[in-house]
């Protein structure tokens, strides 16, 4: 276990320093909610403004967007080096758009979905919320807890 005395708090990030976090990698986790289920997804996007816009293919992501627009992206980033993490949570409403800023060729090229091809949806996160947090990493001899022989024996 940990002592709660030498746990670091976290920092809450404002507004701006979460838009530049976001600006700092393109991958994040939606959710979205799927016959009345939540469910998660890995997005390539791109920061245009104060929004998020992502590319995706027709499937069950596209059909939960079309149905409730309701959605959640997390991104994050660990630094070992430094022994410091980030998350950011964008909450929000997604929307199937035309770029009014770049033509879908330009954002395309920016954009890297993984699958690649057939990726020619276009939705745009307009937030509602946008909330994040830093905090010190925890070097891993702390979280480790001594095994009773029982846990060890079903683990062998």
């Amino acid at each position: 276990m940990v002592d709660k005395n030498v746990v670091p708090e976290a920092e809450e990030l404002d507004t701006e320093e979460c838009w530049r976090l976001l600006r700092e990698t393109g991958v994040g986790r939606l959710g979205v909610i799927v016959d009345g289920r939540p469910d998660v997804f890995p997005v390539n996007y791109k920061v245009e403004d104060t929004t998020l816009v992502f590319l995706t293919g027709t499937g069950t992501k596209t059909r939960a967007l079309d149905d409730d627009g309701a959605v959640v992206l997390e991104a994050d980033a660990v630094s070992a080096e430094f022994g410091m993490a980030w998350s950011v949570v964008v909450k929000g409403k997604a929307e199937r758009t035309d770029s009014t800023k770049q033509s879908l060729g330009s954002l395309s090229k920016s954009l890297f979905p993984w699958q690649g091809a057939g990726q020619e949806q276009l939705f745009r996160i307009v937030p509602d919320f946008v909330t994040g947090r830093r905090f010190t990493v925890t070097p891993g001899m702390r979280w480790r807890v001594g095994m009773d022989d029982a846990t060890r024996a079903g683990m062998e």
